[in-house]
């Protein structure tokens, strides 16, 4: 098979581009996740996306056929199993140190099982799996189940080696495209799960949103940090908290100037594992926005538990 009766569609401009069903979406997506086609027409692909945009359909047929091809991830069963966290973390930091590893230790010390999933994109910037390390944290190299009160990496090649070939896509055209969109909607744990996801620019928000609602997902969606979904531990951004599909509670961004910023450490990995550990061990408070994103993530995970058992 091959795809190009669907770049006809999507490639005819940002005016003349027409927008393809959630059925053709997932077909197109497939065909490129399974190496069905040419480097040519994934190209074409990604350059025709970049331009027209995704829409929350083709977004959820995108989904669809990754989510079928998907390796899950199995929680370790224990007597009291809750739902898992999930968090993608594609983006790193350049400037201000990357603290998804704090979020997601100190969500593990609550008792949960969080799954964080994710690849190197850029050159030029740290990455969880940096300090992850510098933790003693490694990543994944095999399906092991991801345990309650642990943290766990996923590398994307691990889960699915396709969807990594086309995040790879963007070292070579240096453009985006919508893989880096649908890692951040991921849902790859076989059982409840809370995705804490990020937007980077505002008319992301909408979008993802309501491909969140359209997949009945339970999930915290928030302006990420240099693109990662922790909240930036000097101000709290806008948290929207949605559950099976609906929206159940929105906090608003802190406004106003700052009186106070926390001693944050340097960007590099050596010295935000250092802070971290610090910070679990009580040398150092935790970031007040951090503290509020993780008790809602918590309350999440409770209410998640929660629908999924029958009356």
């Amino acid at each position: 098979m091959a795809i190009g009766h669907y770049l006809k569609e999507i490639g005819r401009g940002k005016e003349g581009a027409r927008a393809l069903s959630q059925s053709q979406a997932t077909d197109m997506f497939g065909q490129i996740l399974d190496g069905a086609v040419t480097d040519l027409e994934i190209g074409a692909f990604c350059i025709a996306m970049r331009i027209k945009g995704e829409t929350p359909e083709e977004m959820c047929g995108f989904l669809e056929a990754t989510q079928q091809r998907l390796r899950p991830i199995q929680i370790f069963p224990t007597a009291t199993t809750q739902a898992a966290v999930v968090l993608p973390s594609y983006n790193g930091a350049r400037k201000l140190p990357v603290l998804t590893p704090l979020l997601a230790l100190l969500l593990a010390r609550e008792g949960l099982a969080v799954v964080i999933h994710g690849t190197a994109t850029e050159d030029k910037r740290v990455f969880t799996s940096e300090v992850l390390a510098a933790l003693g944290i490694a990543a994944q190299s095999s399906m092991l189940p991801a345990r309650p009160g642990q943290v766990t990496f996923y590398p994307t090649a691990l889960l699915l080696p396709g969807l990594q070939r086309l995040l790879d896509v963007r070292r070579v055209v240096n453009l985006r495209n919508p893989a880096h969109s649908l890692v951040k909607l991921l849902q790859p744990c076989a059982g409840p799960q809370v995705l804490v996801t990020s937007y980077t620019h505002p008319e992301y928000a909408e979008s993802m949103q309501q491909v969140l609602c359209r997949m009945q997902a339970t999930a915290l969606l928030i302006r990420g940090t240099e693109g990662e979904a922790v909240a930036d531990p000097r101000r709290l951004p806008k948290m929207r908290c949605i559950l099976q599909g609906q929206l159940d509670t929105e906090l608003e961004h802190q406004a106003g100037a700052l009186t106070s910023l926390p001693d944050l450490p340097p960007c590099d990995a050596p010295s935000t594992a250092g802070y971290i550990q610090a910070v679990l061990d009580g040398a150092a408070p935790v970031p007040l926005p951090i503290a509020l994103q993780v008790a809602q993530i918590v309350r999440l995970a409770g209410l998640a538990e929660v629908a999924r058992v029958p009356e």
